[in-house]
């Protein structure tokens, strides 16, 4: 039976410094990031008009049960649900629920699995049948970006870096970068430090090291970077209801670069596109 261990009982504390892990923790992450990433391959098909966010919360629960784990988000800080289901306008944390998506919807799900104490954290867009092109280059731009940010993730450069790299090919193309969430470390912690901007100026912020591990999760706006935070507490939207789009890694610094733990099984980095 899957169980799910609340927060305040975990061995481990946010304590401020910045956690370097070791090969065998890097091991760890990828095993947890994996199953992560496989069920993201599956939703791939299982996304489409008339399926309700309710439905892949379910999928995305029946997925960990079958393979002996459990979803970081159940029972988080309140948070009910085994994933983050955000449509549209929604920014974050969008609560599933039982209305149905329509076409030309975009959605983003966001799945953390718990294996062996490590969180691997992913999301990923998924156009719900056919999208128009804005929405298909707000995919294709926030994809990029991270990818960007990836690259400039290794040894020697810092935090603003990554932000910088992300920033400048989102505004060049006319999209704004919301401000007001951030990449974090993970591990055996589901949020730790250090926080991973996607904004900010080359060679400022914190020097990269080997053995960081963190997440890069670029939100992307059509309009303004603008959010508000829902009374549910959670639900975060673009204040001008434009689009918004993020996609995000779990990765680990190296000796000369970074290795992601979260990339696709199955190559399915962009499902639709």
């Amino acid at each position: 039976m899957v169980t799910y261990i609340d927060a305040a009982d975990a061995p481990m504390k946010n304590t401020g410094q910045i956690r370097l892990y070791t090969p065998d923790d890097f091991a760890g992450m990828k095993k947890a990031s994996q199953i992560t990433a496989g069920c993201l391959d599956e939703l791939a098909d299982f996304v489409k008009p008339g399926v309700t966010t309710q439905a892949i919360d379910d999928f995305v629960f029946n997925y960990g049960e079958e393979r002996g784990v459990y979803a970081a988000t159940l029972n988080y800080r309140g948070y009910t649900k085994s994933c983050c289901t955000s449509i549209n306008h929604v920014v974050c944390h969008g609560i599933p629920n039982e209305k149905p998506l329509r076409e030309g919807d975009i959605v983003n799900i966001d799945v953390t699995y718990i294996v062996d104490g490590w969180h691997g954290d992913s999301s990923r867009m998924y156009p719900v049948g056919a999208i128009n092109r804005k929405a298909e280059r707000l995919l294709e731009v926030t994809y990029d970006s991270l990818m960007l940010g990836i690259e400039a993730a290794k040894p020697g450069n810092t935090t603003g870096d990554i932000g910088a790299a992300i920033q400048t090919l989102v505004e060049s193309n006319r999209f704004s970068v919301v401000r007001d969430f951030c990449g974090h470390g993970v591990g055996k912690l589901f949020h730790d430090t250090p926080n991973i901007l996607h904004y900010g100026h080359p060679g400022e912020g914190i020097e990269l090291k080997p053995g960081m591990i963190f997440t890069i999760e670029p939100m992307v706006n059509t309009g303004r970077p603008n959010v508000k935070v829902l009374s549910d507490g959670w639900t975060a939207v673009t204040r001008d209801r434009s689009l918004s789009a993020q996609y995000e890694h779990s990765i680990g610094i190296t000796d000369d670069g970074c290795e992601i733990f979260t990339l696709s099984p199955g190559g399915i980095h962009k499902p639709g596109l």
